[in-house]
């Protein structure tokens, strides 16, 4: 269940012009938005209407470790999610503090101010439909370890399998996705054959790829990299650097 509303809780050091410009291009798209300092009890004092999160970082910030335990169990228990806004460098720091499941996107400073409301639109229409979760199909032709990635992602995202690269292009016939882990090496038609049949369709051509490879030498991690995924990961990457992979990339997207 969500708790809240079509309403945003901005957090920033102080409320500064440029944080009243952003409040400000928010009223303006009907979206109320109320503004809390850094401090633990002035947040939680305005959590209960908000339904979406806004952390402002200014140049070089960090967020507190008091503020950052706060906001990781109250996102957490009240199905909230987190948008950072600040220096790329920042907000990486501060996505690497936070469950993969509560980090909503970052922004990068100067912002677009519309690009930014439309995501924040988006938001509050997905929750309203009940489909925050992304969507991710994995391909691969080990069912043992194509189980065990499911059950590492599967409470964050909607994870469909397929044990093959024609059942994955069958399937995404009629399925949509938002991102395909695939395997690199298969029986019959590999990764790269079933990442050229994607491309060369108009309906799967921009749904990104991450491909999975048990070779981590140069030459193989080169081979992988040479066909443009959107990355890769090996197969001998344990559940947290697969998890903080797949987060990573929704983030920065």
């Amino acid at each position: 269940m969500v708790f809240g509303s079509n309403k945003i809780l901005v957090i920033g050091e102080k409320e500064t012009f440029i944080i009243k410009v952003l409040m400000g291009k928010l009223k303006d798209a009907g979206i109320t938005a109320v503004f809390s300092s850094t401090n633990v009890n002035a947040i939680n004092k305005e959590w209960a209407d908000s339904g979406l999160v806004i952390y402002y970082m200014e140049a070089g910030e960090h967020i507190a470790g008091e503020v950052a335990t706060f906001l990781r169990d109250k996102l957490s228990d009240y199905n909230k999610q987190l948008a950072l806004i600040g220096d790329m460098t920042d907000t990486k720091e501060a996505i690497d503090m936070f469950p993969p499941h509560v980090i909503f996107k970052a922004f990068t400073r100067p912002l677009d101010y519309n690009a930014f409301i439309s995501d924040v639109s988006l938001y509050f229409n997905l929750v309203a439909e009940g489909e925050m979760k992304k969507s991710i199909l994995i391909v691969d032709d080990d069912p043992n370890y194509m189980g065990l990635v499911r059950e590492w992602i599967k409470d964050t995202y909607k994870v469909s399998m397929a044990n093959s690269g024609l059942r994955a292009i069958k399937w995404l016939g009629s399925n949509k996705v938002d991102l395909i882990l695939l395997d690199y090496e298969m029986p019959v038609t590999d990764g790269p054959q079933v990442l050229e049949m994607l491309r060369s369709d108009e309906e799967t051509k921009g749904i990104p790829v991450i491909f999975l490879t048990g070779k981590d030498d140069k030459e193989s991690v080169m081979s992988v990299l040479s066909l443009k995924p959107e990355g890769y990961i090996l197969k001998t990457s344990g559940k947290a650097e697969i998890v903080n992979t797949i987060s990573k990339f929704f983030v920065n997207r």
